[in-house]
């Protein structure tokens, strides 16, 4: 494989390492995602990833529900630290050496995340996972996601969901939506498709950040991405 990105920020959900469960880690999914994970890596990429923590605890869910909003994030940031440790080992168990950063100091669970420590250990060929969103309340993962992309000067975002790609409507509650191969940022925003929340799109218009939209859940996929093969949806400029 002829990777054509040098350093990427994959995004997964935490409902992905749920495996269809609806809550919790699956181990065999993660185990799946750390494989395919270590053949980017042995393949000269640098990999950061973000994920979510909607498999454990979503704070706007929770604050639906009474939690005070601030905490019900803060319980959400802790989600996503859960699921970065499980994925953390689960790389460890595949031979792939990686690091968990957080947005909030939690030593010895993991190093709290600056721009620079991060670069260091992609370029020592670790991956680099970092969590705890952007460490602040009212942020998603997402926003995170688009954040940490830009930081540590990622080529792209590649977002891995259970669908394959950006479509005019939910796929899996309209049967008649069309899937973009390609589709630029104003479009999302002016269809008000629900590909990420609004400020993490801003965020990678303004900043330049492609994103590449795609189904992880498919083995194999991951590399057809870094190989340049049409799968999914690509997010650019113009």
């Amino acid at each position: 494989m002829k990777p054509i990105y040098h350093r990427i920020l994959l995004k997964l959900s935490g409902e992905s390492l749920a495996a269809g469960q609806g809550s919790g880690i699956d181990p065999e999914r993660t185990a799946q995602y750390a494989t395919q994970i270590k053949e980017l890596v042995d393949a000269g990429v640098q990999v950061a990833i973000v994920i979510g923590g909607g498999n454990i605890f979503r704070g706007l869910k929770g604050a639906a529900k009474g939690f005070d909003r601030v905490k019900g994030d803060q319980m959400g940031m802790l989600a996503t630290v859960i699921n970065s440790l499980a994925l953390s080992s689960a790389l460890d168990a595949a031979g792939q050496p990686s690091q968990v950063f957080t947005a909030i100091s939690m030593v010895p669970i993991g190093e709290q995340y600056t721009k620079w420590r991060v670069i260091e250990a992609l370029e020592q060929g670790k991956v680099a996972i970092m969590s705890c969103g952007t460490g602040n309340p009212f942020f998603t993962t997402d926003t995170g996601s688009a954040l940490r992309g830009i930081e540590v000067e990622a080529d792209v975002m590649l977002k891995g969901t259970r669908v394959d790609g950006i479509y005019t409507a939910d796929p899996e509650r309209d049967p008649t939506a069309t899937k973009f191969d390609r589709i630029t940022y104003d479009e999302i925003l002016r269809r008000d498709l629900r590909v990420m929340d609004l400020t993490a799109t801003v965020l990678c218009k303004e900043n330049g950040l492609p994103i590449h939209v795609f189904n992880m859940d498919v083995p194999g996929n991951l590399r057809k991405v870094l190989s340049g093969e049409p799968i999914g949806t690509v997010v650019v400029s113009e």
